[in-house]
């Protein structure tokens, strides 16, 4: 059999790439959370028709791994929204081949998606005090809007919703618990403007939401205190449409009479001598902790703003090893979120937990809001920079949670005197 022969027997027995069988399990798992009728993304994913016609783009924005968006290289966290290599590769062959759709009734059923909320009815239910305007054009909004006096007594969360009321125009939700009043002094009805950090410390976060999240459950004997007159938090990101639009997002609450076994504390990591000269391509920053005890990793929250590159957070153990926390090789502000580890981390005591973040402050950072490059400093400012990396930690002993906590107090004291 000659070339021609053996290349027409291999094309006969390599069946094509076609939706039915290849395409839509692949779009179903990790793409029509959000695009989907009634989603967040400007279009619908669920038909062949609507893929087909889009095959390119996918391919295109898949193969850049700017879809679906998913930050983290390592380690491994729950609800990734990646793609495998084999995946991308696939979605580039159906494209390339024409974007068959084969047999129409061996298409998978797509996944449904519930009205209502997705963990059923919660316990409690609040919303944003008053509707909130979104200009039709113009930079994106970061707004913070107070939910007062949530309680009268301490309760225990089992788990945390957030649902916007606008999708069109929420690009992400975080929602803190406030006990300072800082945030209601601010808050006169509307909200108030809060980029970066809502503007209060501690700000510890207690859930979040993104385009295709589920709703943050806590872990097994661990479940979050929302103590008594607190004030829920609520920073959301809006993104202008092109036409003016209004949002009133809610949070569900679901609560738990089952007392903590375990405490969460958070360690933060974080530097505030950032000075980063316009031109300068690998500005780096780095913090350290020494934990004094045994912790389970629960989840990990990175934050800085446009011209932060890359970073990582990892662990040196006693024995002189190191394990990766966090590894994010290409930082992008606008999918930040709350990453939870699909096993917690055990780290024994003595333990250094260390963060580093990596600055691109030149022309070549696609991301650089200035043009030509600018000075950039530490500041809650849209064009100013922050580095944050927040560990959110369990003692593997109760009984060491306050050794833990005058720890980090210690450090909270030695990072104020160097401001």
């Amino acid at each position: 059999m000659g070339l021609f022969g053996m290349l027409l027997a291999f094309s006969a027995v390599v069946p094509p790439t076609t939706f039915a069988h290849d395409i839509a399990p692949i779009l179903y798992r990790q793409c029509v959370s959000c695009h989907r009728p009634g989603g967040v993304a400007p279009f619908s994913l669920i038909a062949y028709q609507d893929a087909a016609k889009r095959a390119k783009l996918i391919a295109d924005v898949t193969a850049k791994r700017f879809m679906p968006p998913w930050l983290p290289s390592e380690p491994h966290f729950l609800h990734e929204r990646k793609l495998t290599a084999a995946e991308i590769e696939t979605l580039a062959r159906w494209a390339s081949e024409g974007a068959p759709q084969g047999n129409p009734a061996a298409t998978p059923k797509p996944p449904s998606f519930p009205d209502g909320w997705q963990l059923g009815k919660p316990d409690l239910e609040a919303e944003v005090r008053a509707p909130f305007q979104i200009p039709a054009e113009g930079q994106d909004v970061y707004q913070c809007f107070v939910i007062p006096n949530v309680t009268p007594n301490a309760r225990y969360l089992r788990a945390v919703d957030v649902r916007p009321g606008n999708p069109k125009v929420v690009h992400h939700a975080l929602l803190f618990q406030d006990l300072t009043g800082t945030a209601r002094k601010r808050d006169t009805g509307s909200g108030y403007p809060c980029f970066g950090t809502p503007g209060f410390l501690p700000a510890r976060g207690l859930a979040g939401w993104t385009p295709g999240s589920l709703p943050y459950q806590t872990p097994a004997g661990i479940p979050e205190t929302l103590h008594a007159h607190a004030d829920l938090v609520l920073q959301v990101h809006y993104h202008p449409s092109g036409k003016p639009e209004r949002d009133q997002s809610r949070v569900a609450l679901y609560f738990t009479n089952e007392k903590p076994s375990r405490r969460g504390m958070d360690i933060p990591l974080e530097s505030h001598r950032i000075d980063i000269p316009p031109g300068d391509r690998a500005y780096k920053v780095t913090d350290h902790f020494t934990i004094p005890v045994d912790v389970d990793v629960i989840a990990i929250n990175p934050h800085a703003h446009y011209i932060c590159k890359e970073m990582y957070g990892y662990a040196v153990l006693p024995d002189g090893s190191r394990r990766t926390l966090i590894r994010i090789p290409n930082w992008d502000f606008n999918w930040q979120q709350l990453y939870v580890y699909a096993t917690p981390i055990r780290l024994p005591a003595d333990t250094q937990v260390q963060m580093e973040f990596t600055y691109d402050n030149s022309t070549a950072n696609p991301r650089n809001p200035n043009s030509p490059p600018k000075r950039v400093v530490f500041g809650p400012g849209s064009l100013d920079e922050m580095a944050g990396l927040h560990l959110t930690v369990a003692p593997v002993r109760e009984s060491d949670a306050d050794e833990l906590s005058q720890a980090l107090w210690g450090k909270m004291i030695r990072s104020t005197r160097q401001k």
